[in-house]
């Protein structure tokens, strides 16, 4: 919690100045004192008034105090609340080494599964978009509401062919560039899922940071084990290892983030994250009505009280 006017939280020293003076004003002696009592009024002296009682009133008008200078100071609150005019474009890596099973059953099937997630966890408002590529651009969805439309492009993914990473991000920068309204761009990301160096086409890296300039972040994952291996048309081993080193690149060059996954558990975990990170935006909120309200209840409360165990307010 903050303030957006912290120097009225000074205000609060009243509180413990307001606690010692009524402590001293029931600390002082009547000034008339009573001759012949009555045994009704001779019993109510003897019997003590309950300490709860007596402090109850005292405490409720305090922390009543308390509430109000602090609603003095505006305190606020921070909440995630959906991005406006958003979108995010899925760039998906389809190349032979997704073939890899170092990831069960497959790099391809965990990224899909973990797709899903991602799918599932962002705001139905947030229109996503869908770019899969291997050594060429293969299948470009411009991002819309309707989720299902990137569903049907995970469930259709089919390994083949090189990686041609730069040339899928720079059809992703694309369609954000042709969401642009008055001559500006609304909020975007591009988050690209691939596990391997690209082999062909533009330079990734030179794509990022032109995304950078245009303030679109790029939230990269790498995605396999250093072992991996496929089987090539003659049915050798290649080696296929991930190159986070690269994909790191690509998201420092655009302002992202770079993720690592070696299993499908972590990977859902990752969009996960991803996906909330996305499809919310932190925003400052004040909540001083809930702590002037607070406090006006308190000083109600602690006045009906002492009226009504005392016959004074406290």
């Amino acid at each position: 919690m903050s303030f957006a006017s912290p120097p009225f939280l000074l205000s609060l020293l009243v509180v413990p100045l307001a606690a010692l003076a009524l402590h001293l004003r029931s600390g002082r002696r009547p000034r008339h004192a009573l001759r012949f009592p009555g045994v009704a009024t001779l019993a109510q002296v003897i019997a003590p008034t309950p300490r709860w009682r007596r402090l109850g009133p005292t405490a409720l008008f305090l922390a009543a105090l308390a509430a109000l200078t602090v609603a003095l100071a505006r305190p606020q609150t921070t909440v995630a609340v959906p991005r406006e005019r958003a979108s995010v474009v899925l760039v998906t890596d389809v190349s032979r080494s997704m073939r890899a099973d170092d990831v069960k059953p497959s790099r391809l099937a965990a990224a899909r599964e973990a797709g899903l997630a991602f799918l599932d966890q962002v705001p139905d408002e947030l229109p996503v978009g869908s770019v899969t590529f291997s050594d060429e651009t293969e299948i470009v969805e411009s991002p819309t509401e309707d989720h299902d439309e990137a569903r049907a492009v995970l469930d259709g993914l089919v390994a083949d062919g090189g990686t041609a990473s730069g040339d899928g991000l720079a059809a992703a920068l694309s369609l954000v560039r042709g969401g642009e309204r008055d001559g500006e761009s609304p909020p975007a990301a591009i988050v690209l899922l691939s596990d391997g160096e690209s082999t062909v086409g533009r330079d990734p890296e030179e794509v990022a940071r032109e995304a950078g300039r245009r303030g679109v972040p790029i939230y990269t994952v790498a995605l396999g084990t250093e072992t991996a291996v496929v089987r090539g048309p003659d049915g050798s081993a290649l080696p296929v290892p991930p190159d986070p080193q690269a994909l790191r690149d690509v998201a420092r060059a655009s302002g992202g983030r770079a993720f690592e996954a070696e299993d499908a558990d972590e990977l859902d975990s990752v969009y996960e994250r991803l996906g909330s990170r996305l499809g919310t935006r932190e925003e400052k909120r004040e909540i001083t009505a809930g702590f002037a309200g607070a406090g006006a209840a308190l000083l109600l409360a602690a006045a009906a009280l002492s009226l009504r165990w005392s016959g004074r307010l406290p």
